[in-house]
């Protein structure tokens, strides 16, 4: 079995999940934002490429090598288009595991047209042939392709026209230093904030014709996990409850309703994260537990459980990973309602741990 292949299957179901399947993909390209102007949130980021490609542009030559890092469905695709768009050139789009050797790499290279943008999706995925292929591409505009086996081998000097290349990553620390130097330009995705999703909500309803009130979307996006993609997703839902249980009319009422059927909670915690929390509050007591016992408790791979419930839990504070284990932090207990045991607020030494 492919661990991989299940964590990402997992993801994938969650309503709540990151990834996108290809209902996601259908909807995102009608919302998506075709300049800086209408791109929201990622001020610092949008600020900084809008002089980077204006000053291209003053200078009638492409744009330097972007890399773009983050989480998923924070809206990398999103702007390596609007950087196609502002800079007036075609785009072509790939990802990291589908180039798995140098000649894949060499085909999409020469086949390039001056000042194209080439988009790499999960760049560090990449095979280590085709990333040091990469590095003379970038640099120097020129590729050697190696014809011949053996001794025989001859390597035959490729030049291309200037071209983009717009790599995006969620794991930007597993890039080797001389691929990140290569870019001129580097820029990290934030989490956006409920005010921004609240924007991002109200700007998607438009364009789905949705009729939704400031409570209704601010309900929303206090659930989407600090996440467009999860914000427009959760709209989608809410508004199919809306139509069939209401008057088609999203509000704060409907929309938690809706998401109470969904199950996902206040602060965007689904089956599988209150699964986790359940089973480390009320069946260990907090914490500490190691990571194997908890996904067995939750019948899910270690894979799964780390990979796809922790980091939001880590992120929202409900869950700490130590040396010993596992351990639940006071909002935890807070969230579910739960009262916790003497010992876990000090008894033996954990309350330190949270400054309790």
């Amino acid at each position: 079995m492919n661990w991989d292949d299940t964590t990402d299957a997992t993801a994938d179901e969650r309503l709540v999940g990151a990834s996108a399947d290809r209902e996601d993909q259908a909807v995102e390209a009608a919302l998506r934002p075709k300049d800086l102007d209408e791109f929201i949130g990622q001020e610092k980021v949008r600020e900084q490429l809008d002089l980077v490609l204006r000053a291209a542009r003053a200078r009638g030559a492409t744009s330097d090598h972007v890399l773009l890092s983050g989480a998923p469905g924070l809206g990398k695709t999103t702007l390596s288009m609007i950087i196609a768009a502002e800079m007036g050139a075609p785009i072509r789009i790939t990802s990291g595991p589908a180039i798995q050797h140098a000649g894949d790499l060499a085909a999409i290279l020469s086949s390039l047209q001056e000042g194209e943008v080439l988009f790499l999706d999960e760049i560090h995925r990449m095979s280590r042939p085709a990333e040091e292929m990469l590095y003379m591409a970038m640099e120097d505009f020129r590729v050697d392709v190696i014809v011949g086996k053996g001794p025989g081998a001859t390597a035959i000097p490729l030049e291309l026209p200037p071209f983009t290349l717009v790599g995006a990553t969620t794991r930007a620390g597993l890039l080797p230093p001389p691929l990140r130097d290569r870019f001129g330009f580097t820029a990290h995705m934030e989490f956006y904030e409920p005010p921004e999703l609240e924007r991002v909500i109200h700007r998607s309803a438009g364009l789905l014709d949705v009729e939704i009130d400031s409570r209704g979307a601010a309900e929303i996006a206090g659930r989407s996990r600090g996440t467009p993609r999860i914000a427009n997703r959760l709209l989608r839902r809410v508004r199919d409850y809306a139509q069939v249980k209401a008057d088609g009319v999203i509000n704060r009422e409907i929309a938690g309703a809706a998401l109470k059927v969904y199950e996902v909670d206040a602060r965007g915690l689904d089956r599988l994260d209150r699964g986790v929390l359940e089973a480390l509050l009320k069946l260990f007591g907090g914490g500490p537990v190691g990571l194997s016992t908890l996904a067995v408790a939750v019948g899910e791979e270690r894979e799964t459980v780390e990979e796809v419930a922790e980091p939001f839990l880590v992120r929202e504070g409900l869950l700490a990973r130590t040396p010993r284990g596992r351990v639940a932090t006071p909002a935890a207990w807070a969230h579910l309602g739960l009262t916790p045991p003497p010992r876990a607020t000090g008894g033996n030494g954990q309350g330190d741990l949270f400054g309790a």
